[in-house]
């Protein structure tokens, strides 16, 4: 089975670029965002709801706890927000007409959410109008795991902010690049 493409800098950069250029560019971004800079699967991001992401005061979180329902394996897990995407998420969460906590986060042009099919539609689309080929919605979360990889976080580490069960799953995950190879001869 074919993976998705992991995104170089500038990838990611001409993603966000023609994510500009769309109708709705804050919700996308910030759904791009969410998944190349935490980590979520397209799926996680689907079932945000207001209150995932935003406390009783209207701040974002700095940490998303995500019920069994909202996951992949059915387990609950806790994804860690850094700064940067909570400024994302605050600039998205301005434009919400509606701040009920049982919201979707992210709402289509009907007021609803997505589900995990219709956002991962979404995003081939976005990414293949950007000329990204084989970039998918899961691009993200590869390219978030192999990024963090490159920077020499222990694959334990990774295997927890994925929300993986086994290091060999997230071992999958890690795109191994000429890059890294030069780094990891130079520590000789």
């Amino acid at each position: 089975m074919k993976q998705a493409k992991t995104l170089t800098a500038q990838e990611l950069r001409q993603a966000l670029g023609h994510i500009a250029l769309t109708r709705h560019a804050k919700r996308d971004r910030a759904a791009c965002l969410c998944m190349h800079w935490a980590g979520m699967r397209v799926g996680e991001v689907a079932a945000l709801r207001v209150g995932d992401v935003l406390d009783a005061a209207g701040n974002v979180r700095g940490e998303l706890r995500l019920e069994a329902h909202q996951t992949k394996g059915q387990v609950g897990r806790t994804v860690f927000v850094n700064e940067r995407l909570q400024k994302e998420l605050a600039a998205y969460a301005r434009t919400l007409r509606s701040k009920d906590s049982t919201a979707p986060f992210f709402v289509t042009q009907k007021r609803t959410g997505f589900s995990a099919n219709t956002l991962t539609q979404h995003f081939g689309e976005l990414y293949a109008r950007a000329g990204l080929e084989g970039a998918t919605s899961h691009s993200g979360r590869r390219t978030f795991i192999t990024s963090l990889a490159s920077q020499g976080v222990s694959v334990r580490v990774l295997a927890a902010l994925a929300g993986h069960r086994s290091i060999q799953t997230t071992q999958r995950y890690i795109d191994v690049n000429d890059n890294m190879l030069r780094n990891a001869v130079e520590l000789v």
